[in-house]
């Protein structure tokens, strides 16, 4: 009896979601319910269990510190460094400013860590400039939503720091096997900008030679002094973890220092900076603990009263291959993706999902990375976007919807690309892992 309840508890959850009750609160509340029926009182000792496995995760030390770096690089000058410096190089190329763009997106997703975070200052930045060339408003849309959503799927990232836990795998596994399906779509944006502003120039007028154009030499100067900063702070937060100089907290320890080391040297550093990031970081930690918390209590109670058990034999009764319950699973999670918040979709189907991957003989890191990937595309999709809303909030009003939804579609074909590449090809994930980390 109590397996088959189990499986009432994703609709009881989908229930208070959508009568508006909190997402942690809801799991807290769906898994106190269901456990008080199956265990009785005893729910209350697990309940209480949950609360200390979380505060002595120490993996999970390494969320405040990145969010705390991702706040202080927002803040640094930083991104008005690298558009410059960026911009200098790809500006006389078709579609320029928007390849500068994507360029810039990756060395600032892979400075921060925090999702959403590239999107509005990269925004901010890139926007009036394209604009002010003439550039077409859907391009420009999807360029910016596509590269602020990067922050997901290349490292240092957030999600991974709560994934490898809940995910019972190496956050430092995950963290080098993204590095190439990161890379992989990052360049899949490249060519499609490339190549779209090549066959129509109209999307992106090319810009003129100014008369003061800076020479090959001040050129390489400006590039150095914006370059050398960010790269130093992700090779020694990605350089640690990779050459096993450093585990993922104490190399988010060294990039939050380093995050105030770089505002001290943009000259960018005051107190009140620094309690802007605090507080922002106060506020986004305590989101995404209470958010894991309410995971973790209720994916302890469904796995408890045997769910994964009854999920599995569920999937073996259906006699479908491996590949569909996966394809399945990732649908799943995709279409999850519309209604609710990356963690919230990380939590409810990651603890379901990993035991039966793994049982079909599956990678879990490999898994893994396809779901970030999912997660990342249901991110950009119209119409219930997280990206788009994003944007809305930093466009000018002559960018509207229909040029964002119109803007993004390409580029989530692009993210497709990339899922079935990783699909069709595990040792894109597995290979760097293994070389590097010794892993399987």
């Amino acid at each position: 009896m109590s397996d088959y309840l189990s499986l009432l508890m994703f609709p009881a959850l989908l229930i208070a979601l959508f009568l508006g009750f909190p997402v942690a609160f809801s799991m807290m509340g769906v898994a106190f319910f269901f456990g008080l029926i199956v265990f009785g009182d005893a729910v209350i000792f697990q309940m209480v269990q949950k609360v200390n496995d979380v505060a002595s995760n120490f993996v999970l030390a390494a969320v405040p510190l990145f969010v705390f770096m991702g706040a202080m690089m927002e803040r640094s000058g930083i991104a008005e460094q690298l558009f410059e410096a960026v911009h200098l190089w790809t500006r006389r190329l078709p579609g320029g400013l928007a390849l500068g763009t994507i360029i810039m997106c990756v060395i600032f997703a892979a400075s921060t860590g925090v999702i959403g975070a590239t999107e509005t200052v990269v925004g901010l930045l890139a926007i009036p400039v394209m604009m002010k060339y003439g550039y077409d408003k859907g391009l420009i849309s999807g360029t910016i939503c596509a590269g602020g959503s990067l922050g997901t799927i290349i490292p240092p990232s957030v999600v991974v720091v709560v994934m490898g836990p809940v995910a019972d795998v190496s956050v430092g596994d995950l963290f080098v096997g993204m590095f190439f399906p990161g890379l992989l779509m990052a360049a899949l944006y490249l060519v499609y900008i490339l190549v779209r502003c090549t066959i129509d120039p109209k999307v992106a007028p090319r810009l003129p030679r100014q008369a003061d154009e800076p020479r090959f030499v001040q050129k390489v100067r400006i590039t150095v002094v914006a370059l050398v900063p960010p790269l130093a702070m992700i090779f020694a937060v990605l350089g640690s973890i990779v050459l096993g100089w450093a585990a993922p907290t104490e190399a988010a320890g060294i990039g939050a220092l380093g995050s105030v080391l770089l505002t001290l040297i943009y000259r960018s550093f005051t107190l009140g900076v620094l309690q802007e990031a605090l507080i922002r970081t106060l506020k986004i930690t305590c989101m995404i603990m209470v958010i894991l918390l309410g995971g973790s209590m209720f994916a302890g109670v469904f796995v408890a009263a045997g769910g994964v058990a009854l999920a599995n034999e569920l999937v073996q009764s259906t006699q479908l291959s491996p590949w569909v319950m996966v394809l399945l699973f990732l649908a799943v999670a995709f279409i999850a993706g519309f209604f609710l918040d990356w963690i919230s979709v990380l939590l409810i189907f990651i603890p379901v999902f990993i035991p039966l991957v793994t049982g079909f003989g599956f990678d879990p890191v490999w898994f893994c990375i396809l779901f970030l990937i999912v997660i990342q595309t249901s991110y950009l999709t119209p119409p219930m976007a997280p990206a788009i809303f994003y944007l809305r909030g930093i466009s000018p009003p002559e960018i509207t919807l229909s040029h964002m939804f119109r803007g993004v579609i390409p580029f989530v074909v692009l993210q497709i690309i990339t899922l079935v590449s990783v699909a069709a090809y595990p040792p894109l994930v597995l290979w760097l892992p293994a070389q590097v980390l010794g892993f399987r």
